[in-house]
């Protein structure tokens, strides 16, 4: 008999199930979701993610009854629903359209460098093409760019769908590219990130080094 009714396939390296997993702590759902670890790439699917998820993605949630979500923003709403705690993503209003489209932003830094990883880790190096590395680059400067102003209006002080999106996003370019020391660029950004990052739910939630 299963301890936990929903089944999360995911990766530790994954930004996007980070995300999933950072909810789960910040609103006591752990104990709810069996881990379900998987390794796939774009060019070695799992077939067990595959059989619930046909675009073959992670995080796949699959449901007491056998149903199964993808997309991180499916599941983080769906896990949102689940718990009586304060809505990690507004229920309704402006402020909603306004937090999701933030979290939006942030996702847009996680499909750049998420697709800059696939380039450079899994396609031959003599068929990179530099100036499609250089455009995914640049949506990631001019998102961070943003999120730099943002921390002048006090967007980023409250922790929720945004800022959730916006932490991962940040700890994937730590991740797996420490080269591009954004903390020089985007000193703001580098405050709220370092204070945030004190969150047992960031910290526990740390990439594989």
């Amino acid at each position: 008999m299963p301890s936990n009714n929903m089944t999360l396939f995911y990766s530790p390296a994954s930004p996007f199930v980070r995300k999933i997993m950072v909810l789960l702590h910040e609103t006591g759902q752990l104990q709810k979701v069996d881990l379900h670890n998987v390794q796939l790439s774009p060019v070695a699917p799992n077939s067990d993610v595959v059989a619930r998820n046909p675009s073959g993605k992670i995080p796949a949630l699959q449901l007491a009854d056998g149903d199964t979500l993808h997309d991180s923003r499916v599941i983080l709403d769906y896990l949102d629903h689940q718990h009586s705690g304060e809505p990690v993503i507004p229920r309704s209003g402006p402020q909603r359209w306004q937090r999701l489209t933030l979290a939006s932003l942030a996702d847009a830094i996680l499909d750049a460098a998420v697709l800059i990883r696939y380039e450079t880790a899994l396609r031959p190096e003599e068929l990179h093409w530099p100036q499609w590395l250089e455009g995914q680059q640049a949506k990631i400067e001019r998102a961070l760019g943003e999120f730099e102003a943002q921390a002048d209006t006090g967007a980023l002080n409250t922790f929720d769908i945004a800022t959730i999106s916006l932490a991962c996003a940040l700890g994937y370019l730590d991740f797996r590219q420490p080269q591009l020391a954004w903390r020089e660029r985007f000193p703001k950004l580098a405050s709220w990130y370092s204070e945030v990052s004190q969150r047992d739910s960031l910290s526990k939630t740390q990439p594989p080094a």
